[in-house]
């Protein structure tokens, strides 16, 4: 170079060329000072102006998580505000709606949400939907094909409204906080993360701002729009609420060592192997008994996937699992060992068990263990719809883990009171029978024609095996025949399947 001049030339030719403008001094000495920037983010907004300036419209989808559960404070906030707002025809898609969600039902009579597509519905929500509530019909994904519908714009969300136990001023967001002014925790927003990435726009709640950078985030600054303060997002004691519970209940202690005893004789209890157990009692109760077997064989799981529970996170810590991968937390014990163990890992909804998703978990699973409200003698089960025909339960992850699992466990017992777990056949399809390995129940155990080198293998362990038909007729001996649902000519819900098809319709309940 033979000059600065030469120098400066090339400078503003290449600039010229570029289209754009030669670097000058006093833009550094006229920048935002890097301790202003956080403050001077411009994310930092009311609901209100959340709202506004993210462009939503009448008949829009907006978007929420149930990381919460029971003590979810978000979906009723946000939609409350729409309606004083003047929002009308909006399209909610949540994860999941539960009992904490009976304002809806005023929202959708009053006309500001007109359409619903979730994984479950449950209370009184759940009773008006199944009488007809709603004139569209609500749509059910499970939780991989609701994280994929979102991936590839099936399900295209317009504005995401996500609640964070703890948020920077840039958008960085997360589950939990480690500031002395956390207020709540829900641990894994696996379920959120498609809805964050995917939604056009994006709205994180928290009731903990923290400094930047917030480095437990699951959340990035790059997905998110607008951070909104509020007093709190959730009750973080109401996580385990539902159909998260500890059983105490004596048969559903025996139906948990009878699937503990299938897993641990099935051949796929051994060394290296992963495991999934569902959301009921008993199911959440076989992790408790096949621990002792861990131990005493010398074996350990390489990975427990799903909803982690507290046992699940003891097995962890005594060195019987690898790792944890965690799309929800199911209780307390399980978010804060997500914030504090570096093996206990959060994963999206679509790395937990989308279908084409190539890395999904689900696909490396070995074990699951699941609830039914009712089982098939083809082994088809319904976890959605009540035997009265109302619904009052959720899809989650259940078709996707009982498809891809190598030994999938359905866990019932024989009757519900009066009403009988084992029928002719499902009130709704939710799960194919084809995917469904074993039905345990307190009146005998029952495997899947498909899996008769399984059938063998318990039986030489000296399990007895019954045939599904025997454990139907069983139940009719008890309760006798049950007399057909009063169901109506509207259709209130469409079952999607993993694959985008549709699996089944749920008609309404006459008054």
């Amino acid at each position: 170079m033979n000059s600065i001049k030469d120098r400066a030339d090339l400078i503003a030719a290449a600039a010229q060329k570029m289209g754009k403008d030669v670097f000058k001094d006093d833009l550094v000495k006229n920048s935002t000072p890097r301790h202003d920037l956080q403050r001077k983010s411009g994310k930092v907004v009311t609901l209100e102006d959340a709202i506004k300036k993210s462009g939503l419209k009448d008949g829009m989808t907006i978007s929420f998580h149930h990381h919460f559960r029971g003590g979810d404070k978000v979906i009723n906030m946000v939609v409350d505000k729409l309606a004083e707002m003047g929002f009308k025809n909006l399209h909610l898609a949540s994860s999941s709606l539960i009992d904490v969600h009976k304002p809806l039902i005023e929202h959708i009579k009053n006309g500001v949400i007109t359409k619903i597509s979730t994984s479950g519905l449950r209370g009184d929500l759940a009773t008006e939907v199944s009488h007809g509530l709603m004139d569209e019909p609500v749509v059910f994904r499970s939780h991989g094909s609701r994280g994929y519908a979102i991936a590839t714009g099936e399900l295209h969300i317009d504005v995401a409204f996500l609640g964070a136990s703890s948020c920077d001023p840039l958008g960085n967001a997360a589950g939990f906080s480690m500031s002395e002014n956390a207020k709540s925790i829900c641990g894994s927003l696996g379920y959120a993360l498609p809805d964050a990435k995917y939604a056009d726009k994006t709205v994180i709640l928290t009731d903990d701002l923290v400094d930047y950078p917030n480095q437990l985030n699951a959340i990035s600054e790059a997905d998110v729009d607008y951070v909104v303060v509020v007093d709190s997002v959730g009750d973080s004691s109401k996580i385990s609420s539902g159909a998260i519970r500890d059983t105490k209940n004596p048969r559903d202690i025996l139906l948990a060592k009878k699937a503990a005893k299938v897993v641990i004789n099935s051949g796929y209890f051994e060394n290296g192997f992963s495991l999934q157990t569902g959301s009921g009692g008993a199911s959440l109760a076989v992790t408790k008994y096949l621990r002792q077997a861990m131990i005493d064989k010398g074996i350990k799981a390489r990975f427990a996937l799903g909803g982690i529970t507290s046992h699940m996170v003891k097995l962890h810590q005594e060195g019987l699992i690898d790792r944890l991968i965690d799309v929800q937390s199911f209780d307390k014990v399980a978010a804060e060992s997500l914030m504090n163990d570096p093996m206990h890992k959060s994963v999206s909804a679509n790395e937990y068990a989308a279908l084409l998703e190539p890395g999904s978990a689900t696909h490396f699973l070995d074990v699951v263990i699941l609830s039914a409200l009712e089982v098939d003698v083809n082994f088809n089960v319904n976890v959605l719809v009540g035997s009265d025909g109302i619904i009052r339960g959720a899809i989650g992850g259940h078709p996707d883990t009982a498809a891809d699992s190598a030994l999938s466990v359905i866990v019932c017992p024989l009757l519900r009171g009066r009403i009988p777990c084992v029928v002719d056949e499902v009130t709704t399809l939710i799960t194919p029978g084809s995917t469904v390995d074993v039905v345990v129940t307190e009146f005998g155990i029952a495997v899947n024609p498909r899996r008769p080198e399984l059938k063998k293998r318990l039986q030489d362990a000296g399990i007895e095996i019954v045939e599904i038909t025997y454990l139907r007729d069983k139940a009719k001996s008890i309760i006798g025949e049950a007399a057909p649902l009063p169901f109506g000519d509207k259709v209130v819900g469409i079952v999607m399947n993993r694959d985008g098809s549709v699996m089944d319709v749920i008609k309404n309940i006459k008054d």
